[in-house]
């Protein structure tokens, strides 16, 4: 965790980034619901088996994505961001690059088998995309509008972390810590939590967010992807998805 945190990535940790992430509850408004969150312990427990699964998923995907796009900055030629001219790619590297986030895609898809946790994701996407474009602009971010639905988010907050100067081990952290800190504020809007109490749970996940984003970058570092299953969190999407009331999209 040595690479630096600085403010440019701060914001895309910041839950009050326009980006639309406050409308989605991460399965957390079916487990209050359903009774399986319904006070801080509980709620801890759910946040607990998130970040180790969905968390660990979005972590390594994100750090995939930051170094993906890292390598085609280098390849297209592009300065780091600031630099007043870059240079723009051809359409055969264009072409190249594509294919490398088609197979990142793939790779999302892939862990992501509940239909409403896919569709939630990209639209999660779009937003984030529409964001970064604004902050960041570059080639880089403008490829990824192709993709069909938009593209995943954990794809493009790897990608949007690129953007900012960023390595993939910060991309993991900032996916890693967005898996707790959004469900754990639905909480507080949902069942009525002490936000302190929250929050001391939050404070106490800190140092497993930690640990799940440096496995992530290093699992990606090796040339691998975390792949692990959440169940639960599947069913949860889809009797969300089924609801005839609810506060949150997802």
């Amino acid at each position: 965790m040595d690479a630096p945190m600085d403010a440019a990535l701060l914001l895309l940790a910041d839950s009050r980034l326009p980006a639309g992430g406050h409308a989605h509850s991460g399965g957390l408004e079916t487990a209050a619901a359903t009774g399986v969150v319904h006070d801080l312990a509980t709620l801890a427990a759910f946040l607990r088996g998130r970040l180790a699964t969905t968390g660990l998923v979005m972590a390594g995907l994100a750090a995939a994505a930051c170094a993906y796009a890292h390598e085609c900055a280098g390849s297209e030629g592009d300065g780091p961001p600031g630099d007043a001219v870059p240079v723009r790619p051809g359409a055969r590297a264009r072409t190249a690059a594509w294919a490398g986030w088609v197979r990142l895609d793939a790779e999302a898809d892939a862990r992501t088998p509940a239909p409403a946790q896919r569709r939630a994701s990209r639209a999660q996407g779009r937003a984030l995309l529409r964001v970064a474009r604004g902050l960041w602009p570059g080639s880089v971010l403008d490829l990824l509008t192709g993709a069909a639905g938009g593209p995943h988010q954990p794809i493009v907050l790897g990608a949007a972390v690129a953007a900012a100067g960023g390595a993939p081990v910060r991309a993991a952290q900032i996916a890693a810590y967005g898996s707790v800190t959004g469900p754990a504020s639905a909480a507080v809007r949902l069942l009525g939590l002490d936000p302190l109490g929250v929050h001391r749970v939050l404070a106490g996940l800190t140092a497993h967010v930690d640990h799940v984003a440096a496995e992530a970058a290093e699992s990606v570092r090796v040339g691998d992807l975390p792949a692990v299953s959440a169940p639960a969190l599947d069913v949860f999407a889809e009797l969300h998805d089924r609801a005839d009331l609810r506060l949150f999209e997802s």
